[in-house]
């Protein structure tokens, strides 16, 4: 459709889909797309081909959108077995219960393009733009086969296993008839477009999330796998091609659809090479000024893994020459190196650059003090109505003539202050706690969990430096915490990259240990779940009574999983570190252990197990004892202060949220309408 035309029609989307007439004319008519209105859709379209309305497109490698938990499509036709997953195994220390039963949901498949926090953020970062009703475009991938899928085995730790699903029936999800073309050294790549929408709370906004996929007939059979698998390699040469189907092939998308954008942000360095693409297209190449204007960079890891870097030979063997030069031109971090780094060409060529806390805006100006003036902080958020639990949106709803219209603004919450003195609402709110701590435990019945039992969670990305296996670094002291205090549960969940060895160890630790704790069965009961997506990760975060957040400071550049549980009036056990450091005083839990200061941000290395340890297992003392101070015999006490705790975590929920998050975004660097 050319940018001249009036008005974009039911005709044109249709005749936008490849096989529409075969494979979707019963789910997309002239009012409704897989159930939801169509005129949202026709609405943005028009918005992204019109010249004159401000426009941005946003690229991510991943996008965790989360349809299971929030905004699933409706199909005429059954779901294809293929898009499911209801199966999922627990390994804990009540082996016999591991052996015969499995949980069992009969739910959708996460769209399997996102592997963990970064894509899950990203998928928020899109819910906020619909409900804020931004004119922007999701730049993607179609990752064929997924992250992976998980699987413990018993003294051979996690087994990753090919995920197979089904794009051609997942609902909402549709191909199109653009097919762009990327040049390399090894010949043409063919990539066809695909379009997901991702529709507002209210249903009344979209965004369509535009990705990349090769696996067409017409492509050499390697490149047909470039797209299978998110993250899949340490070959430099695949990872460079799989950047630049996402940088390059993303711009080339936003041409081939001819959406008038202005702006592009690119969220990581993954999304460099889109630099490049807009330079090769420029005409007067010596006025680099204008590229600054158009591009912005997100920078979200301290940690040294998450910085590309690959030898310029490796990019001169993937990119074509003119291409390969300007990566060389843009991504050289000092005149004699021998390296590309995608880090640099988006700090080198972008007009605006963001951490994602305050803590990790000070730690990115110590590691790229040459930038340092340029670094901005725009703390990360969550989007409020995908993570809020059932039982708090209806206690909200019942008090919303104190909270104000909290579905409408979630900075509405903090007004859940002025009920910390109502009798009824401090219990209404810890009845609403113990709804999906039983929603819970009802999931996993057969390991015979109980409500009233101090219950702790820990779930992320399993990596080095969050230190997964810290509260059962000495399982002598969990015992006698367990023995003299009360009970405790435990559930853990999360993935470490297929080729990360030094991940996949501390999960083998974690299930040596968990092992050994089968003979306390009794006082200790801990689980580690498969397969952790957004379904588990929202059941966790809002069902479990403290959530644990142990990085090793100040390597944790914000961490999100917590801003879920807060909302949820979940109770902190945390290091100082991410976005933590800006709610350090104010009464959501406990802080603990090892505190960074200073310019030097040490190693990733030096973990301070030890010490740390020992600071979880004083603080875990602390927090039981006042645990079952409050539930005591079956009673509970409705004064006690660990409900002031969790007044104050929903109160500070209210500022943790992608609405909050996209808006500072836009008066700080996107400037959409100005």
């Amino acid at each position: 459709m050319s940018a001249d035309q009036k008005n974009f029609s039911y005709t044109d989307l249709a005749n936008s889909i490849e096989g529409f007439e075969e494979n979707y004319a019963n789910d997309i008519n002239e009012k409704q797309y897989f159930g939801f209105p169509l005129e949202s859709i026709l609405k943005a379209e028009q918005r992204l081909y019109t010249p004159q309305e401000s426009s941005i497109a946003y690229f991510s490698m991943e996008y965790g959108i989360a349809p299971s938990i929030y905004n699933s499509f409706n199909l005429q036709k059954p779901l294809s077995e293929a898009n499911k997953f209801f199966q999922h195994e627990v390994f804990s220390n009540h082996w016999l219960c591991d052996y015969i039963f499995k949980i069992e949901i009969d739910k959708l498949l996460d769209i399997p393009i996102y592997g963990g926090g970064l894509g899950v953020l990203a998928g928020d970062t899109m819910k906020s733009v619909a409900d804020l009703n931004f004119s922007l475009a999701g730049i993607g991938i179609l990752w064929n086969k997924g992250y992976f899928k998980q699987n413990f085995w018993y003294k051979h730790g996690q087994v990753p296993e090919e995920l197979k699903w089904d794009p051609n029936t997942y609902p909402g999800l549709v191909p199109l008839k653009n097919i762009i073309t990327l040049d390399t050294k090894e010949g043409p790549i063919q990539l066809r477009l695909w379009k997901y929408y991702i529709y507002s709370f209210d249903k009344k906004n979209v965004v369509p999330l535009i990705l990349l996929d090769s696996n067409l007939k017409s492509n050499k059979e390697y490149f047909r796998k470039l797209t299978d698998q998110l993250y899949r390699s340490d070959n430099p040469w695949w990872k460079i091609i799989q950047r630049t189907i996402l940088g390059v092939g993303g711009m080339k998308a936003l041409e081939s659809l001819g959406y008038h954008v202005e702006r592009h942000h690119l969220n990581e360095g993954h999304a460099a090479f889109a630099i490049l693409e807009k330079y090769m297209k420029m005409k007067d190449k010596s006025s680099l000024d204008a590229i600054k204007k158009e591009f912005m960079f997100t920078c979200h890891t301290p940690v040294a893994a998450g910085h590309d870097r690959f030898n310029i030979q490796d990019v001169r063997n993937v990119l074509t020459n003119e291409y390969a030069k300007a990566a060389e031109l843009f991504g050289k971090e000092n005149q004699h190196s021998s390296q590309v780094s995608l880090t640099h060409i988006c700090l080198n060529n972008t007009s605006h650059v963001n951490a994602v806390a305050q803590k990790h805006g000070e730690v990115m100006r110590f590691q790229f003090p040459k930038f340092a003036d340029k670094i901005q902080a725009i703390t990360n958020g969550v989007h409020a109505y995908t993570w809020l639990s059932q039982s708090f949106q209806n206690l909200f709803e019942k008090y919303k003539k104190t909270i104000g219209p909290w579905d409408k603004d979630p900075r509405c919450l903090t007004q859940v202050t002025e009920l910390s003195k109502n009798k009824d609402f401090r219990k209404d709110l810890f009845t609403a706690h113990q709804e999906n701590k039983k929603n819970l435990l009802e999931l996993i019945r057969p390991w015979q969990l109980k409500e009233d039992t101090f219950t702790i969670g820990w779930a992320r990305r399993i990596a080095s430096y969050k230190r997964p296996a810290l509260i059962l670094h000495k399982i002598d002291r969990l015992i006698d915490l367990a023995r003299e205090i009360g009970p405790i549960q435990i559930i853990l969940a999360g993935k470490a990259h297929p080729n990360d060895n030094i991940g996949g160890a501390h999960i083998d630790e974690i299930l040596d240990q968990i092992d050994e704790l089968s003979y306390y069965k009794d006082i200790i009961r801990v689980l580690i779940l498969e397969n952790y997506d957004t379904y588990f990760g929202k059941l966790l975060t809002s069902s479990v009574d403290v959530w644990l957040n142990n990085p090793l400071p100040p390597f944790e550049a914000s961490g999100t999983s917590g801003m879920k549980a807060i909302l949820n009036g979940v109770l902190q056990m945390t290091t100082l570190d991410g976005w933590v450091v800006e709610a350090a005083e104010d009464n959501i839990g406990w802080i603990f252990g090892y505190q960074h200061q200073g310019g030097d941000i040490g190693t990733e290395s030096n973990l301070r197990l030890d010490e740390d340890s020992d600071a979880l297992y004083d603080t875990l003392e602390e927090a039981m004892k006042l645990y079952y101070k409050t539930i005591k015999k079956g009673k509970i006490d409705y004064s006690s202060p660990w409900i002031d705790k969790m007044i104050q975590c929903v109160h500070r929920g209210a500022f943790f949220n992608t609405h909050r998050m996209v808006k500072e975004y836009n008066e700080k660097m996107w400037k959409l309408g100005s």
